[in-house]
């Protein structure tokens, strides 16, 4: 009867080939070398995994929430200029303009984004308004074309919300996603709001029913 010492130093890992008819074949046992590269991969992956979504700090106020076992991260942003693309068939020129206060809500694969009233920090009953801008689903999730969406398993939650801010604003928009998401003109809107420095018309604004309490 063997210890379980002895079984541990028993244990080895091995190597196959791969058959033209897809099976397994040549098997030999790792050498140590290999085996000590296998580790040390298996290691640096869990570390990454490990380090997905942590703070490099202190956790910026903006931040809400993060569930890391979902990959999950709620965040907000104030009303600001920001540069903006739009498909020429949309006839508004691209350029920089005030946005509105917004919620962002994302995972490694996808975004939602509402927008807020105020600039103050929300709380979990704070209404959220449909967002103003195309690519938008009434559900609020982006729709991201052929946006090549890369966050890696290592990214810091500064990191991940700053990828995802690029990868929205760095987009080109280009047409609504079901019924109008304010009371107006969107392509209007942003024609007269592109090139200055006017904050964006938070009447035009429409409520979609929901707080953030629902994102929870």
């Amino acid at each position: 009867m063997k210890t379980k010492e002895e079984n541990v130093s028993d244990t080895y890992v091995e190597h196959f080939d791969m058959g033209s008819n897809g099976n397994p074949i040549n098997a030999y046992p790792l050498t140590i070398k290999e085996a000590n590269m296998l580790a040390q991969s298996l290691q640096t992956e869990e570390e990454m995994n490990r380090s997905f979504l942590k703070p490099k700090g202190i956790l910026q106020t903006n931040i809400l929430h993060i569930n890391p076992s979902k990959g999950t991260v709620l965040w907000y942003t104030p009303a600001e200029q920001r540069q903006l693309y739009f498909v020429k068939s949309l006839d508004i020129p691209n350029g920089k303009a005030q946005v509105p206060p917004m919620l962002w809500f994302a995972n490694k694969e996808s975004l939602s984004v509402y927008v807020l009233g105020t600039d103050r920090r929300p709380t979990a009953k704070t209404p959220l308004y449909r967002s103003p801008f195309f690519n938008i689903y009434e559900n609020g999730k982006v729709c991201m074309g052929t946006v090549n969406i890369d966050i890696q398993n290592s990214a810091s939650v500064e990191e991940f919300t700053e990828a995802w801010e690029t990868y929205f604003f760095n987009s080109y928009f280009s047409h609504l996603l079901g019924s109008n998401p304010i009371n107006g003109n969107c392509v209007h809107i942003w024609k007269d709001l592109i090139g200055t420095d006017k904050p964006f018309p938070k009447e035009v604004l429409k409520k979609n029913g929901m707080t953030i309490k629902n994102l929870l």
